[in-house]
C-alpha cells in the first residue's frame, strides 16, 4: 500500500459512514416532514451526523483506543435516549423508532469505518427499506388473523430455533441421515405453504397458487406438490387450480433439469429432450386446460380467497422428510451391495426426492463413461421416478377424487415419457 492510499483510506470509511447516515436520514426526515421541529427527536442532519460520529468512533478505535471509541458511541446513544425521555416527559407523543434507528446508524458508521463497508451498506439499505414500509407493515398487521400469527410463530420456531442447532453430520446406518438436511425439507415445505397462503391472499387463488408453484419448483417440485396436495385435502382453494399448480411444478422441474443438463452434460441433452420433452408439453397443456375449464386465469387479483383452515400444516412436511430418510437409506444400501453396477438404480432412487443431485452425480463421471443415449436414459430415470413419487404424494396427501385428478397429469407424463423411451434407440442409434 503506497503512502497516498494509506492517507486516503481512513477518509473513505468515514465518508461512507456519513453517506449511509444521510441515506437513513433522508427517509427519517421525509417521513416526519410534516411535524414541527420540536416534535422530532432527530431529522436528516442528525442522522447524517450520527453516521459520521459512528465513523469517527470506528476510526478512533483503530488508531487511538477501543475504549475511547466505546465511550464516544455510548455517550451518543445515551444522548438519544435522554432526548426521547425528555420529549415524552413533556407530553409529546413520540415513537421510539427514531431513537432506535439512531443507535443503529451509529453502529453502521462504526462498521463502515472498520473495513466492513459491504456489511454497513447492506444494513443501511435494509434499515431504510424497513422504515419506508411503515404503512404497508402496519396495514399487514391490521389484516393478520390469529391463525396466521400462530403459523408465522411456528415457522420461526422450526426454521430459526430448531434448524440451526441440528448437527450437519451424517448419522444412522450407512451414514444415510443428515439431521440438518432432513429438517431443511420440513422447513422448505412449511415455508412454501406459508408463501402460497400469502400469494393467494395477495394475487387471488389462481395466480397466487401458480406463482408459488412455479417459483417453488425452481428449488423443489416435490415440496411444492406436497404443499399443494395438503391444500387439496383442506379444500381451501379450488381443486382444479391446485391440480394445475402441481402440473405446472412438474413442468418446471423438467425444464430446470433440461437446462442443468445443457450446461453440465450437453452431449446427453438431445436424447433426454426426446424423452421428457413430450412429458413437459403434456404437463403445461394440462395446467392450461384445467385453468381454462375453471376460468381461473381471468380471476381478478383483488379476489378475496377463502381463509385457509390451517396455514401451517406440518403433516405433509414430515411425511416428505420421512420419505427422504427411507429413500436415502435404501439407495446407500443398494450402492453398498452392487457398487457402480447399481448406479442407475441408486440414481433413480435418490432422484425420487432430489433430481438435481442425480444429474450432478452423472455429470461428474469421467468423459466417455456413458454414451449419449445411455446418459439420457440415466438422467431420465430419476426424473420419471420423482414424478411417480409426486403422484403418490398427491394421492396420499390430497385424498379422494380430487387427489387422483391432480395426480393424473403426473402419471400421464410418465406414460408419455415411457413411450418416448421405446423410440430412443431408433432415433439415436
Amino acid at each position: 500500500m503506497d503512502e497516498m492510499t494509506a492517507a486516503v483510506l481512513p477518509f473513505q470509511g468515514v465518508a461512507l459512514a456519513l453517506a449511509l447516515g444521510l441515506l437513513i436520514g433522508i427517509e427519517r426526515g421525509w417521513s416526519r416532514r410534516l411535524e414541527a421541529d420540536g416534535q422530532r427527536v432527530a431529522g436528516i442532519r442528525t442522522f447524517a451526523l450520527l453516521g459520521l460520529l459512528g465513523g469517527m468512533a470506528g476510526e478512533m478505535g483503530r488508531q487511538v483506543s477501543p475504549w475511547t471509541a466505546s465511550v464516544l458511541v455510548g455517550a451518543a446513544a445515551a444522548a438519544l435516549a435522554i432526548g426521547y425521555w425528555r420529549a415524552t416527559r413533556q407530553g409529546a407523543n413520540l415513537s421510539a423508532t427514531s431513537t432506535v434507528v439512531g443507535v443503529i446508524t451509529l453502529g453502521i458508521g462504526v462498521f463502515a469505518a472498520t473495513g466492513h463497508g459491504v456489511l454497513a451498506s447492506g444494513l443501511a439499505a435494509v434499515t431504510t427499506l424497513v422504515l419506508s414500509m411503515r404503512r404497508q407493515l402496519h396495514a399487514w398487521l391490521e389484516q393478520m388473523s390469529e391463525p396466521e400469527l400462530h403459523a408465522i410463530a411456528r415457522f420461526g420456531l422450526i426454521s430459526l430455533a430448531i434448524l440451526p442447532v441440528l448437527p450437519n453430520v451424517a448419522y444412522g446406518p450407512y451414514d444415510a441421515w443428515n439431521p440438518r438436511q432432513i429438517w431443511m425439507v420440513v422447513v422448505f415445505v412449511s415455508g412454501l405453504s406459508l408463501a402460497g397462503y400469502a400469494a393467494t391472499k395477495r394475487l387471488g387463488a389462481s395466480r397466487g397458487i401458480l406463482a408459488t408453484a412455479a417459483a417453488g419448483a425452481m428449488v423443489s417440485s416435490t415440496a411444492v406438490t406436497a404443499a399443494l396436495a395438503a391444500r387439496i385435502r383442506g379444500g381451501d382453494a379450488p381443486a382444479a387450480t391446485l391440480g394445475a399448480g402441481i402440473a405446472l411444478a412438474s413442468a418446471v422441474m423438467f425444464l430446470r433439469v433440461l437446462i442443468l443438463v445443457a450446461v453440465l452434460a450437453p452431449f446427453a441433452l438431445l436424447p433426454l429432450l426426446a424423452v421428457v420433452g413430450p412429458a413437459t408439453l403434456l404437463s403445461v397443456g394440462w395446467a392450461a386446460w384445467r385453468l381454462r375449464r375453471r376460468g381461473g386465469a381471468a380471476e381478478p387479483a383483488s379476489a378475496s380467497p377463502p381463509l385457509l383452515r390451517n396455514p401451517f400444516d406440518l403433516a405433509p412436511a414430515l411425511l416428505l422428510a420421512a420419505l427422504v430418510m427411507g429413500l436415502s437409506l435404501l439407495s446407500r444400501w443398494i450402492l453398498t451391495l452392487f457398487g457402480d453396477a447399481g448406479l442407475a438404480t441408486v440414481l433413480a432412487l435418490s432422484g425420487m426426492v432430489d433430481v438435481d443431485s442425480a444429474v450432478l452425480t452423472v455429470s461428474g463421471l469421467p468423459a466417455g463413461s456413458l454414451t449419449p443415449v445411455t446418459a439420457g436414459l440415466v438422467f431420465a430415470a430419476p426424473m420419471l421416478m420423482n414424478t411417480l413419487v409426486k403422484a403418490g404424494l398427491t394421492v396420499a396427501i390430497g385424498g379422494g377424487r380430487a387427489g387422483w385428478a391432480a395426480a393424473a397429469p403426473l402419471v400421464l407424463s410418465v406414460a408419455v415419457a415411457a413411450g418416448s423411451l421405446a423410440l430412443l434407440p431408433g432415433l439415436f442409434g
